[in-house]
């Protein structure tokens, strides 16, 4: 697995660079860079060529809408650290993005991450139909903004310190989390102009694995160490952080975490042996240590 997603990651960076290197330069570009490589697990992107191969999908497309995708995860990681939210310092094993280069600069940085996301999605470089770039990068944008990632954040903090249901807890993980995994899980399909019906079913699958994801990197937090995990750890129980460990309890997380995975599975059923990769995944996801 990790063989798997050190070639995603240096294919996918490769290309981003190449991207940014053939960009005007702007006084941007090094906090961008620093934020964005040498990026994280790339298991975003793992997922999306994982589902992208359901449906023989070529692997230099789905490098290249995995690159958008890592633009808008580190956009969302830089201001998730800033002293607004959630106060971080840590980030990848290195000092965050605004530690580095200061707030304002942190913040310009992350928005420019967040807009080239959908410079790639519209490149030549993605040989696809205007048609097809337009609703990907529709889908990608109901991801970022107030109904996915922005809103999950917007959730995440309103809820600190509060008796919160767990209805309401999977409603803002799936925003926060799930809702670009989602679109890791249609682009394939949206891509391959399949139907409305197959592309709902896969953007239940991708809410399930994002949620899958979260629930992993809550129990790192509660249980992982900074070395590990690359950030300070224990953040969320001093936060007083609504999470599914706060109110299920660390045994009952990992059991709901593992009812996850079957469930998914049992979803992925009908592709056969080709799903044998997602399956792979999906474990490596819950048993990470960071």
């Amino acid at each position: 697995m990790q063989k798997e997603l050190n070639k995603i990651a240096k294919d996918t960076n490769s290309f981003l660079k190449r991207f940014i290197k053939k960009q005007k330069n702007s006084k941007l570009i090094i906090p961008m860079k620093y934020g964005l490589f040498p990026g994280g697990k790339k298991i975003r992107s793992k997922i999306l060529i994982d589902i992208g191969s359901l449906f023989r999908l070529n692997y230099k497309s789905l490098i290249i809408l995995g690159s958008a995708v890592e633009c808008i995860h580190a956009y969302s990681l830089i201001h998730d650290d800033l002293p607004c939210m959630d106060n971080d310092s840590i980030r990848r094993g290195k000092p965050s993005t605004h530690i580095k280069f200061g707030e304002s600069t942190a913040v310009l940085a992350g928005n420019s991450l967040l807009t080239m996301a959908f410079e790639i999605l519209s490149h030549k470089s993605l040989n696809i139909s205007e048609k097809i770039k337009i609703r990907l990068i529709n889908e990608i944008s109901a991801s970022a903004g107030h109904l996915g990632i922005a809103g999950g954040q917007y959730l995440d903090l309103s809820y600190e310190h509060k008796k919160v249901s767990r209805k309401r807890i999977i409603e803002m993980e799936i925003k926060k989390t799930g809702k670009l995994f989602s679109f890791c899980c249609v682009a394939p399909l949206i891509f391959k102009n399949k139907s409305k019906n197959e592309i709902k079913k896969f953007e239940s699958i991708g809410a399930d694995i994002g949620l899958l994801f979260q629930v992993a990197d809550d129990l790192i937090d509660y249980k992982g160490s900074l070395l590990d995990a690359g950030k300070k750890t224990g953040k969320d129980k001093k936060k007083g952080k609504a999470t599914l460990i706060s109110l299920l309890g660390h045994q009952n997380t990992i059991k709901y975490a593992n009812k996850l995975i079957f469930k998914i599975n049992k979803k992925l059923k009908p592709y056969g042996q080709k799903s044998k990769n997602i399956s792979k995944t999906l474990d490596y996801i819950l048993n990470r240590k960071k």
